[in-house]
């Protein structure tokens, strides 16, 4: 793949027009207060994953509707004791089609000292990986095959409302658990997973931190005009069929984009963008860059705002990004956010308990 998109130096500025529906606000504080009205119903499990430095536990959750979310929590060895060091945590939100998967699979934020829960995305986890746990129990009219047509002639009924929302009960749940600083939680996650850690960034107004790597599901008019990939391709499929659905999905897709989230997020952001990514295009990730927090810094239409932000540039990638150059560059960045951490050695491991705690 060669450069396609816009030249970078354009792609440094880019800030396209969204036609942003008005009741945003609205909706989206309707959808959360819906959700917040079952009871979390968090239960913490502890798994023996055959780990001695980090302490692993099953997780489940209420997400949208009240539909159990199934969710890793990793944290190391005995930081979950009474009396013990209270942590900074990491919510995770995994790529299109991919599951929770296994325990050991998610040791890269809690090797770092970190709590760190990992999300399964409802209704996924057949596509690739290791599987997933977490059925979506709603349906939804005609699509395409895949998750983005699941629901596109309605934002309440679309997909992503049902996926965002877990995402924010996420946030909740771990704020929940013992040990954890509910006030230094940050969100992650890549391709998908990235563009849900955009919706939590927009959606939570008090996170640590978001770092969203080649964010998927932003600016979805130019995505689809640009990209012949999927999953976009299946917006493309869908409407090549249904030829008078345009504006309806469209509409139901700017409750959606990523780029209304990032304009409402408060949060440092630490980006990056590959700018071969036929699958996500990288002036659909600079829409999303270059708008980040600019409702919160007084700024309508314009770069920046008064939230901080770096992007990182991978020239030569497609839509594998920096992979673990990434993360590398992100354990720097958000430990000078964070403060203080812990590293456990296995000697000091312990038992952990059914309520998430150790003794």
């Amino acid at each position: 793949m060669s450069l396609f998109d816009l030249d970078p130096a354009a792609l440094q500025v880019y800030r396209p027009d969204l036609d942003e529906p008005a009741d945003f606000d609205a909706f989206w504080a309707d959808t959360l207060a819906t959700a917040r009205g079952f009871d979390l119903n968090l239960t913490v499990t502890p798994v023996d994953a055959g780990l001695t430095l980090v302490d692993v536990f099953d997780v489940e959750f209420a997400g949208f509707g009240g539909h159990p979310i199934k969710a890793w929590l990793t944290r190391p060895a005995g930081s979950g004791a009474p009396g013990g060091p209270v942590l900074p945590a990491v919510v995770e939100y995994n790529g299109y089609g991919g599951g929770r998967g296994l325990a050991h699979e998610h040791l890269g934020w809690a090797s770092a000292g970190y709590v760190s829960l990992f999300m399964d995305t409802r209704g996924q986890g057949s596509g690739w990986g290791s599987g997933g746990g977490t059925p979506d129990p709603v349906g939804s009219g005609a699509g395409t095959g895949g998750f983005m047509t699941r629901g596109i002639l309605d934002p309440a009924e679309h997909f992503y409302r049902r996926v965002y929302t877990d995402a924010v009960r996420a946030i909740e749940a771990v704020r929940a658990i013992e040990g954890v600083d509910p006030a230094r939680v940050a969100v992650t996650g890549a391709s998908q997973g990235g563009g849900i850690a955009l919706a939590a960034a927009g959606l939570v107004p008090d996170l640590l931190a978001a770092m969203p790597d080649v964010p998927f599901g932003c600016h979805y008019r130019r995505a689809v005009d640009v990209s012949d990939c999927a999953p976009y391709t299946e917006i493309t499929t869908y409407l090549s069929v249904h030829r008078t659905h345009a504006a309806a999905a469209f509409r139901t897709l700017s409750y959606l984009d990523g780029v209304s989230f990032a304009r409402r997020a408060t949060a440092p952001a630490l980006f990056s963008v590959a700018l071969m990514d036929p699958i996500c295009p990288p002036s659909t990730v600079y829409a999303a860059y270059n708008s980040y927090g600019a409702v919160a810094g007084g700024v309508h239409g314009g770069v920046g705002g008064g939230v901080d932000k770096e992007i990182e540039v991978y020239p030569f990638n497609e839509h594998e990004g920096g992979g673990g150059h990434q993360f590398a560059r992100q354990l720097p960045w958000l430990a000078a956010l964070a403060g203080p951490t812990t590293r456990l050695s296995a000697t000091t491991r312990t038992t952990p308990t059914t309520d998430g705690g150790t003794r």
